[in-house]
Parts: C-alpha cells; structure tokens; sequence
C-alpha cells in the first residue's frame, strides 16, 4: 500500500531523515518507534505531504506523491493524525468531527459520523461538546474519529497515548486493536514502545534519523538490544 524509497529530508542545513526505506501493507499496523528527535514525525509529515524529501519516493497505491499537494493526499486515501491531537477547539465534537470530511460528498457525510459514533460512543454522547471541554483521552479519540471521517485507506497516528494516564493508554490501544480487526491499515508513531510493538504487525527502529532494525512486533519486544533501549529491560 505505502513504500518509501530513500528520502531524505533536511530542516534547513540539518539532515533529520538519512536514506530511509519502508513499507505498510495492505491491512498490517506498521509501527516506527525511536526516542524523541529520532525523526518518527518527520516521516509522516513527508508521507502526507507537509514536508518533501530531496531524494527517493513515497508511493501510495503505486502513485507518487512527490508532488502532489497535502489535502489531494488526504483525497486519495491517508488520513493523518498529527502529534498532539490539534483538534480545533472553539467547535463541537460534530463539527470537529465534519471538518474531517471535507473531501468527502457530502451525501456521505452522515454515515461516516455513524461509524465513527460506533467506534467511539463517547464521542456520540458528547456530539454538542465543545471539544476545547474534552479531556485529554477524549480529544484523543476526537482526533482519531475526525481522521476516519475521510474514510481513509491509511491511518497514519502520531503519538496518541501522549500526555494520558495509563487507563486511557490502554482505551487508545485498545481502540487501535479494534481498528486493526476491522480492516483498517495503520502506521503508528508512538514514544510507548512496548505498547506500539504489542499490536504491530511489523515495526522499524530509528536512531537519528535511519533505521537501524526491523521486524515482526513481536520480535522486536524480545529483541535484547531494543528491551535496553526502549523498553526499560
């Protein structure tokens, strides 16, 4: 579904992403884990265009997007969930929830919120909410529910157990398990390695903006040398 070819992408004359390859097939949850400033977000911001790389490719569905703009992105089928929820918080929960749909006719706006009122009841309960009175966890979900409402092929999340406490950790995961099961294919960045690696199908390592191991998830939660670097082991 995803491949990324070797791109390198540079903030100024710093060099954050170094020659990096990979691949998210179709229905997998693919997971790229790293400490802070590893350049995880980075490489989703490229994927959706916000950021360009100087080298290589990125091609969804066979299609190169080295030149196509971010909101045709979205159009063609990766939602993105950016780090640190940004939903817009003047809104209502619904309203958050439409903006998500913006490439979307609007004929089938109302069976998308339905599905996303499904996955996530809470958000059903508090649809007349202004989101900026949602708590953490809930504007979490916000955030996820408005990624699906563009019915996206890949969910691309950045980071959605930050800042919650551990029972919410476990409602997001839970919820991206759930997600996995229903078909969806993700691509997860997430600063809680054993979490993330715990509902991967694959995941890539990066160290200072190349990666420098992959594997199966649950490889990789047994593999000596990232138990001591990431997983307190």
């Amino acid at each position: 579904m995803l491949k990324v070819n070797d791109i390198n992408v540079y903030y100024g004359a710093i060099h954050a992403i170094k020659g990096v390859s990979f691949e998210v097939n179709d229905g997998e949850v693919v997971t790229l884990i790293g400490a802070n400033g590893a350049g995880k977000s980075t490489i989703l911001n490229t994927v959706s265009g916000l950021l360009r790389s100087r080298t290589g490719s990125v091609e969804f569905l066979g299609k190169n997007l080295g030149n196509v703009p971010a909101h045709k992105i979205v159009d063609m089928g990766i939602a993105h969930v950016p780090e640190g929820r940004r939903v817009f918080l003047q809104m209502t929960v619904e309203e958050n929830l439409e903006m998500g749909a913006f490439t979307r006719p609007n004929a089938g706006v109302a069976g998308h919120l339905e599905r996303v009122y499904e996955q996530f009841p809470r958000l059903k309960e508090r649809r007349r909410q202004i989101a900026g009175t949602l708590s953490g966890g809930e504007q979490q979900m916000l955030a996820m529910g408005r990624g699906l409402m563009s019915d996206p092929k890949l969910l691309m999340l950045d980071e959605p157990s930050m800042g919650l406490a551990p029972i919410l950790v476990e409602q997001i995961f839970d919820i991206i398990r759930e997600l996995h099961k229903a078909g969806t294919t993700i691509l997860l960045v997430e600063q809680n390695a054993r979490m993330a690696l715990s509902v991967a199908d694959r995941g890539y390592v990066l160290e200072t903006g190349k990666i420098v191991t992959t594997g199966a998830g649950s490889d990789l939660l047994n593999d000596e040398a990232v138990k001591k670097a990431y997983l307190g082991g």
